[in-house]
């Protein structure tokens, strides 16, 4: 079995490759960094470190990379898998869409075998915006074998990896370390061929609830835990979470969030709450060594209408509960000001020019979610 996953990076070497692995497929990398295409070509194995008390190390065997500029080879690779996945960030997506729309072009010439791919981003409805960038390659005739032979399968990713340190990438580019926790669930009814047999892969439905779920309680206590830490001075998520105020803040919005989530979607309040306190437990996860800005970055994107900080107090405006614990957070990611993140010196620039109330009105799209966050 082939598998062809783009973007080498965290989420694709230290997770679909494992999975991949362990459940006999060979993995073709597509990935724009030169040093680590050489690299997986020349060893065909790397090793993943599992970041706990006591760490453990796991192989990865069978894998292979193409540069991501050989559209050809790309299309290639895509064109005989038997499954495809994403994790290359929101804005790669549609940079990523010519080679897969020709690769599919020539998977439909060959015949009538479906593909699903695997789409593992921070993006709600990340299936249908990747189906829709692939289909402005597609000549018109063949957007009916698109719909009809491609699934775009939408996945919440909840392992946590963090970002190399330089000294470890410019020692190996291949070294990479991971927390324990391994699922990959997946939307069910988004598959056009059979499920795929890969080791700890979850299907479910419906899936919608389970992304709000990762992005309104997990991403959301995460973004928290990183702009009070920032503001605090920490350097690791860790530090932060060791920091009783912090923790409660955090404790306290997810619960919120978990709360709202309950009344949507009917989904067990208990359930939620082991899942936060799981979620608490990992944030503090000293050996994965999480720093504050990797979490912390691109407040833009974190504070846009739909992402975890306004859509989740929507979302509780919308269920009868207070938002005032997530607007807290929204009000610190207002305050990160590193130099050295561009969206961060762009939302403070924004800010000074046209002021505060008028960025936030314009980030939530919505006056009362706004309302919410102003008073925070």
């Amino acid at each position: 079995m082939k598998a062809v996953h783009f973007g080498a990076g965290n989420i694709g070497r230290g997770f679909l490759g494992q999975l991949y692995s362990e459940s006999g497929f060979t993995t073709t990398f597509i990935e724009a960094v030169p040093s680590v295409v050489e690299a997986l070509n020349l060893r065909g194995r790397y090793q993943i470190e599992i970041a706990e008390d006591t760490p453990s190390r796991v192989w990865v065997e069978r894998v292979s990379a193409v540069l991501a500029t050989d559209i050809e080879g790309v299309a290639d690779a895509v064109s005989n898998a038997d499954v495809v996945s994403t994790a290359v960030g929101v804005n790669v997506l549609p940079m990523i869409a010519e080679a897969l729309a020709l690769g599919l072009t020539k998977r439909f010439e060959n015949g009538e075998r479906p593909l699903d791919v695997i789409v593992c981003e921070n993006l709600l409805h990340a299936g249908s915006f990747l189906r829709e960038q692939v289909r402005t390659y597609l000549p018109k005739g063949q957007h009916e074998s698109l719909d009809r032979k491609v699934g775009f399968v939408e996945a919440s990713i909840g392992r946590m990896v963090p970002t190399v340190p330089p000294a470890k990438r410019a020692e190996d580019p291949l070294w990479i370390a991971v927390e324990a926790y391994c699922e990959l669930p997946v939307d069910a009814d988004a598959f056009r061929g059979p499920v795929p047999a890969i080791h700890n892969l979850k299907p479910i439905s419906p899936f919608e609830a389970y992304v709000e779920r990762k992005l309104y309680i997990h991403n959301l206590g995460h973004a928290v835990a990183a702009y009070f830490g920032f503001l605090s001075g920490h350097e690791f998520v860790w530090q932060a979470m060791e920091n009783p105020e912090i923790a409660e803040q955090v404790r306290k919005a997810m619960t919120d969030s978990a709360l709202a989530l309950s009344r949507r979607h009917g989904l067990n309040r208990a359930d939620l709450a082991a899942h936060v306190d799981d979620l608490l437990r990992r944030f503090g996860n000293h050996a994965l060594g999480d720093q504050v800005l990797r979490v912390a970055a691109d407040p833009l994107r974190k504070l846009s209408a739909n992402d975890r900080f306004m859509g989740a107090i929507r979302m509780c405006i919308e269920n009868d509960v207070n938002p005032n614990n997530l607007a807290k957070g929204a009000a610190a990611a207002l305050r990160f000001d590193p130099a050295s993140d561009p969206s961060a010196v762009l939302l403070q620039q924004r800010i000074r020019d046209i002021g505060v109330d008028r960025v936030v009105r314009e980030l939530a799209g919505n006056d009362a979610v706004a309302s919410a966050v102003l008073a925070a």
